[in-house]
Formats: structure tokens, sequence, C-alpha cells
């Protein structure tokens, strides 16, 4: 167990993980950037009295923000044909648990893979807990990744003693199905806890475990490749070309190459230290030479740059599978085949997305039904459900409804309705539709009672002669 945790922390697909992480947070390679030359030996060497900026575009977050919110920036529909565990299952899908998915969607792109641990709080409710990639060293039964065997929770916690100063420990939770043991890990090794071992649940004093290993994952794609793999090479370059088009738009006459004349004074720090100080430098005439400054300028072509920051912006799109929704596509009143276009490579990245959401849905389902069982609310397991992804996708809302108009006594009005872009909860809007029926015909109905009541009163009337 300690040489597969110890190959796993070391290994290059973790620092990649770590990697996303760093660079969704704005901390780019760029930043670690030294401007150098090439020194007396042939070696280079770092100088510091030359612009170095240091500038980052992030992309990359925008791409991860992106395919985040178009896959799970609207909540889930629920759809089951038992109206009971329906009402259960929006319990526990409420809006904590949807910002809880966001999140783990948003760590899945970043990671590759992200984690979901299903657990009782001290209450008795059912809750999860979000996992990222680079905390969980996983070990599979299969070559396909389908079914785990254990896998090792590894996280560090600060710890102030006596003297105010910060430890950090590191910490080793083995998931198995006989439960929870607990490590430190130092120098490599696995140290046992006081406290080695847990239970998963615990009723009173009596401690209970799955009969599955209650870690989900929920995978960005097959295998497992972070999206950072994809585009951080151009992400490194926009980042370059950027700073170095700031650095070249800094050189001026006291930073650059100077061309020095007969100058009075041959120490060069001197007359940069005079340049730089009084902007001003004096010359002589020697031997009937006049002496002069020159500079060694490099012209900045502003629309070179400008071509390359373009590209390198659409290779990002394009290899990131997202969208750039200030493309020409989207001019004027954009038709809702041209914004199908836009969104092509987006939908078939979160196709492959969904598919391994709906593998860990359907598995966390098992532990929700297994959580409805104890608490004595039916035995759902054999429930058919369906999630839903509520795409959020730029629409033409007119041509959508004229559609849906068109469409009237062709098919269903159910399915016209799933369709209709202001509909965000199909049954509830079909509850709705039933109740407004309701409500007209009972006010047709007091409308003809109150109409036949004056025409009775009428026919009563004694007639004036």
């Amino acid at each position: 167990m300690e040489i597969v945790l110890n190959s796993w922390l070391n290994s290059p697909e973790r620092k990649e993980q770590y990697s996303a992480e760093d660079y969704y947070a704005g901390k780019h390679d760029i930043l670690n950037r030294e401007r150098t030359m090439i020194g007396a030996g042939g070696e280079l060497e770092v100088i510091t009295n030359v612009p170095n900026n240091k500038l980052v575009d992030n992309q990359y977050k925008k791409l991860v923000d992106q395919k985040t919110n178009y896959v799970l920036g609207k909540p889930l529909t629920i759809s089951t044909g038992n109206e009971a565990y329906l009402e259960l299952l929006d319990d526990i899908f409420n809006n904590q648990m949807h910002r809880k998915l966001r999140m783990l969607a948003r760590h899945s792109v970043s990671g590759g893979i992200a984690w979901l641990y299903p657990y009782y709080n001290s209450e008795g409710e059912f809750k999860v807990e979000l996992f990222p990639a680079y905390e969980i060293c996983a070990v599979w039964k299969d070559r396909l990744h389908t079914e785990l065997d254990f896998a090792m929770r590894y996280y560090s916690v600060s710890i102030y003693d006596e003297n105010n100063r910060v430890n950090k420990i590191n910490y080793v939770d083995v998931y198995t199905k006989d439960g929870i043991f607990h490590y430190r890990h130092q120098g490599g090794n696995l140290i046992p806890e006081e406290n080695p071992h847990s239970h998963y649940m615990y009723v009173g004093e009596k401690g209970y475990n799955w009969t599955r290993l209650p870690l989900i994952p929920f995978k960005y794609n097959s295998d497992e490749t972070p999206l950072i793999s994809m585009v951080k090479t151009l992400q490194d370059a926009l980042n370059q070309v950027l700073s170095d088009f700031q650095n070249n738009m800094e050189e001026d006459p006291r930073t650059t190459i100077l061309v020095i004349k007969n100058y009075d004074g041959t120490n060069l720090a001197d007359f940069r230290h005079n340049l730089a100080t009084f902007g001003a430098i004096k010359v002589t005439t020697v031997d009937g030479v006049q002496g002069d400054v020159d500079t060694l300028n490099v012209e900045v072509n502003a629309a070179n740059y400008q071509a390359i920051l373009m590209q390198l912006k659409r290779a990002i799109v394009e290899n990131g599978r997202g969208f750039d929704a200030k493309e020409e596509r989207m001019d004027g009143d954009p038709n809702q085949m041209n914004i199908e276009s836009m969104y092509t490579d987006i939908d078939l990245d979160v196709n492959a997305m969904e598919t391994e959401f709906q593998a860990g849905f359907e598995e966390l389902k098992w532990f929700i039904d297994m959580y409805l069982k104890h608490q004595g609310k039916g035995d759902c397991t054999k429930e058919k459900v369906e999630f839903v992804f509520n795409r959020d996708i730029f629409i033409n809302e007119d041509a959508k409804i004229e559609n849906c108009v068109k469409s009237v006594g062709i098919i269903s009005n159910k399915t016209i309705l799933a369709r209709h872009p202001w509909v965000t909860n199909l049954e509830r809007e079909l509850a709705q539709l039933e109740e407004d029926k309701a409500a007209e015909l009972d006010e047709m109905e007091a409308m003809s009672a109150f109409q036949n009541k004056n025409k009775n009163n009428n026919q009563n009337k004694p007639s004036s002669e």
C-alpha cells in the first residue's frame, strides 16, 4: 500500500491535476519567468535590468467555467413515474446539492475525474462530500476503471504548536468495504493513528458499513484526461506573446541598445546611471569627429502580435472544445442553425461527459435508495429514474416558440411543452396547465349559472300591461 501511495504522489498524472488547479486560479508558469542572456561562457544568465512583464490571459479558466455552466449551470431535471419517490429525491437534490454538483463538474473537467462521498451527518441526514482528483489514489479492479478495489485519500492539516508555528501533518484515509482505516504519512511510511479504524455510519455506539465502497467517480471522459493537458502549451504561448509585447512596448532610449560616439567617459555603468537619473548626456568632439548617441530600436508591429494572439485564442477554444460567443456567426440576429453550429464541439465533449456522469448518478441512486429504505420511506431500489441535464445554451427564442406553435396537433402537447424555451420544469408546467383549465372551467360554469339565474328572473317577472 505504501509503494502504491508513494508512486501516486510523485506521478505525472497528479502533478498535472495540481497544475490544473493552479492554472484555474491564475497561477501560470509565466509568473516564474526570468529574462536571460548568453553569458561569456555561453551559458544563460539571468538579467534584471530589462522589462520582464508576466501577464496572464486566463483562457483556461474561461474554458473550464464554460463547460461547467453548460452542463450543470441549470439544475438537473429528475423524472420518475413514482410521485412519492420524486418528492423524496427533490428534497435531496436541493439547491445545496446542485451547488455541490456544479463544483463536482468543475473539478471533473479540471482534474479529469472527481469523487462524491455519500455519508450521514450528525442528524442522520443524507449528505455528499466532494473530493478532487489530486486527493484520491484509486486502486481499480479492472482495466477500464469501472470498479474500485479500495481507495486512499491523501490530505494535509495545518496545526499550530505552542510557539505559534505552523506544522503541516499529512493524513491518509483508506476506504474499504470494512470501513475507513486512518494513518499519518511520514517519511514515506504509513503510521496508524491512535484510533485506526472507523465505520461509515453510526447509530448510537454501533457502527455500520455500506455493502459498496462509498466513493463514486465522476469522470470528464473515459480516459480521465484533464482539460489542462489539451491546452496548457497554448495557454503558455498566449501568456508569453502577451508579455513579450508589453516588454517591447516598454523598451525606450533608456533601456534599449545605445551606440555611443565620442562620449566623455568610458564607464558604461556611470553612463546608464546618468542617463536614467537626469535623462540627458553630454557629448564631445574629438579630432574633428562630432560626438553623438544613436539607439538601435526594434520596431514593434502591434498588428503581428494581434494576429498571433487571435490565432492562439482560437486554438485554445478549438483544442479545448469550447465555443466563442463573440465570433462572426453570432453577429446581428443569429439563426438557430448558426447557434447550434457554434456549439458543435462543446456538445461532442459534453456528450461523453454526460455518459460518465450518468454512470455516477446511477451509483449515487443506490446509496440514496439505501438511505430511504433505512429511514422507513419505502424500497425504491427498482424504481426507474432519469437524470436530465438542462444544458445552458443560447437560443433564438422566437424561432423555438414559432416551431412549438406549428407543432400543435402534430405531436403531443407534452412533447411540445418539453421543448418550449420558457419551460424549466415539465411536470410543474403540466400541473399548472391543469389548474388553469380547472379555474377556467369553474369561471365558465359560474358565468353560465349567473346567466341562467338572470334569465329565470326575467321570465318570472310579471309583465306590465
